[in-house]
């Protein structure tokens, strides 16, 4: 990977977009300490603390929720908008045609903006008047609700920034944007989180020998979750020769890359949401029965909480491999260019045989997801709190690094190939 940046960084084009990849996550990492006027941090800061759920977006926005700064929602409206948009797109016929269209695309694309815009608003609104009174600072001179009003209205805005920044980033810069920047909001956490570690040991509240033993477990789960973020089944494709005219197409042979963790992290998201859900609820009567039986049964590192967020990460990983992959489509599509697979009958025996490589590939990632959130949800609980290096945390780092430098390879070898053209 350092020979990769070492070798675009002397190529004048790929540098200038480094640079300007480098510029904007520095805008996006300076209106992570902008204050939004009429905000109580400290109060928010305690009250974040206390979610596990609200810590994993504090997370990935770098600090600025806790601190509810210009950045402080980030890019989460965007992608929950992005998520909502690719399940509608599934099941409304409709948007399905549009999505694979040029213009429908487009036209896609701008509804999210516009629901992650809407999201954020109502994420804005819905957290200040959550929090209480506590969070905004009173005044002599300015209304209450004109307070509100203004918190909403700067925090949406800082939502809507970041999606420009994210959208600048993958137009001018060096990779996909939306993930650079959650990249940034948990890179930058890594310091103070270690910081807070070493705090920790010298203060007595771990004993040191914990500190190399999450020092292995870490570089462990990084070298897991890049072995299993490259690894991919090739199905093989051959495709029969046509004559067209004087011309002769097909005859040659490819095949199918099917990624062995094709859903990525979505699994683990949608775990941690639900299963934190019920806390969140919870912890607004901390005098009820219901949390007092929350906290005993489902406490985070409780077995039956591990054992629960595993079965969610399973179901959720099956979920969301059943809408975003179609194997009757690629069944389709390969049938109409004069495609099969070696040994099976084009038609529906293709489509059973790629589903069926598709569920097993997602019982190992599965598995393997549940594996790996397991340890490090414990140590963070035992750590006390969200980590930087969590589970989630640590495949957006790894996949979103080995997915920059795939890019960053594919500038250089489509300048190769332009060079040897000329």
């Amino acid at each position: 990977m350092f020979q990769i940046l070492r070798n675009a960084w002397k190529v004048p084009d790929v540098r200038k977009k480094i640079l300007y990849t480098l510029m904007m996550l520095l805008i996006f990492r300076l209106g992570a300490f902008l204050p939004i006027p009429g905000v109580n941090p400290s109060y928010i800061a305690s009250q974040v603390s206390q979610y596990d759920i609200l810590g994993f977006v504090n997370l990935m926005n770098g600090g600025a929720l806790g601190n509810f700064t210009l950045f402080a929602l980030g890019i989460s409206p965007y992608i929950n908008a992005s998520i909502i948009m690719n399940l509608l797109t599934i099941a409304i016929p409709s948007l399905e045609r549009m999505a694979k269209e040029d213009d429908g695309r487009e036209k896609i694309e701008r509804i999210t903006r516009v629901v992650g815009v809407a999201l954020g608003a109502v994420m804005a609104l819905g957290f200040v008047l959550s929090m209480g009174s506590g969070a905004v600072l009173p005044s002599d001179t300015v209304p209450v609700w004109f307070t509100y009003i203004a918190i909403v209205l700067v925090a949406t805005a800082g939502c809507a920034l970041c999606m420009w920044i994210g959208e600048r980033i993958t137009e001018k810069g060096i990779g996909n944007g939306i993930s650079l920047l959650i990249f940034a909001g948990i890179a930058s956490q890594v310091l103070p989180t270690l910081i807070s570690y070493f705090k920790m040991v010298f203060s007595g509240a771990i004993t040191f020998w914990l500190v190399p033993v999450l020092v292995v477990l870490i570089l462990v789960v990084v070298a897991a979750l890049t072995l299993v973020d490259l690894g991919e089944r090739r199905v093989p494709v051959q495709y029969a020769k046509r004559v067209v005219g004087r011309k002769m197409y097909g005859g040659n042979s490819t095949n199918i890359p099917m990624r062995v963790n094709q859903n990525g992290v979505m699994p683990l998201i949608f775990a941690m949401t639900i299963i934190q859900f019920p806390g969140m609820i919870a912890q607004f009567w901390p005098n009820s029965g219901f949390y007092a039986w929350y906290t005993k049964y489902l406490g985070s590192g409780s077995v039956i909480y591990m054992i629960v967020y595993a079965l969610l990460i399973v179901g959720f990983a099956y979920f969301y491999t059943a809408i975003s992959f179609n194997p009757i489509e690629i069944s389709k599509n390969m049938q109409a260019n004069g495609g099969f697979i070696p040994g099976i009958r084009p038609g529906r025996p293709t489509s059973d045989y790629l589903s069926k490589i598709s569920t097993r590939l997602t019982l190992f990632s599965a598995v393997f997801l549940a594996v790996i959130a397991a340890v490090p949800t414990m140590l963070s609980s035992l750590m006390g709190g969200m980590s930087a290096f969590g589970a989630t945390s640590l495949m957006i780092l790894v996949s979103v690094a080995l997915e920059t430098s795939k890019t960053l390879e594919a500038e250089l070898t489509m300048r190769n190939y332009k060079g040897f053209l000329k």
